[in-house]
């Protein structure tokens, strides 16, 4: 019972940023925003959705239990919601599930990415392990620790690229580096 109320909050959390999102890309391309890496986007979506159903499976078919650990798991997960909704609201109509560029935007420092780059994707990655490990998942929690890893290879040089190329990302970095 319990696996059904988190995996159902985390799923209805998801449709609710799959939602935001596609509000936010409306917005941002109306302003003169454009899509970078939407060529490997599918393949993203497909991923994450391939995890909820291999979590799925792998708790019910292979009755894995709730895990001794679950409460330390429990606290990391909801630490790591709270630092997920930091990076959204922090981002505010620049976040996306997908790469929206805006040329000539001010890159966001504040919040979570005043001190790392790429603080949302450090959250999808403890994700992937934490969910899992709630429930003694560990074929998924590693499988997709894997699979996300090389989502990222993609996805991190892209965004990066594109940043530099049409935003101030660089000088903003820059100034990070000389100030430390």
């Amino acid at each position: 019972m319990l696996f059904f109320i988190i995996i159902s909050l985390v799923i209805t959390q998801r449709l609710i940023e799959v939602a935001i999102a596609k509000r936010n890309e409306k917005r941002m391309l109306a302003r003169g925003a454009y899509e970078v890496g939407a060529s490997h986007y599918p393949y993203m979506v497909t991923m994450h959705v391939c995890f909820f159903i291999s979590l799925i499976v792998e708790v019910l078919v292979f009755n894995r239990a709730i895990s001794p650990l679950l409460p330390i798991f429990l606290l990391l997960f909801i630490f790591v919601q709270l630092l997920r909704i930091w990076c959204l609201t922090s981002l505010g109509s620049f976040w996306n599930t997908k790469i929206i560029i805006l040329p000539d935007a001010n890159v966001v420092r504040s919040g979570p990415y005043t001190f790392m780059r790429h603080p949302n994707y450090v959250v999808v990655c403890l994700e992937i392990v934490l969910l899992p490990f709630m429930f003694q998942a560990y074929f998924t929690a590693i499988s997709f620790t894997l699979l996300n890893l090389a989502m990222l290879s993609v996805r991190i040089p892209t965004e990066e690229k594109a940043l530099r190329e049409a935003t101030n990302y660089t000088d903003e970095f820059k100034k990070k580096i000389s100030a430390l």
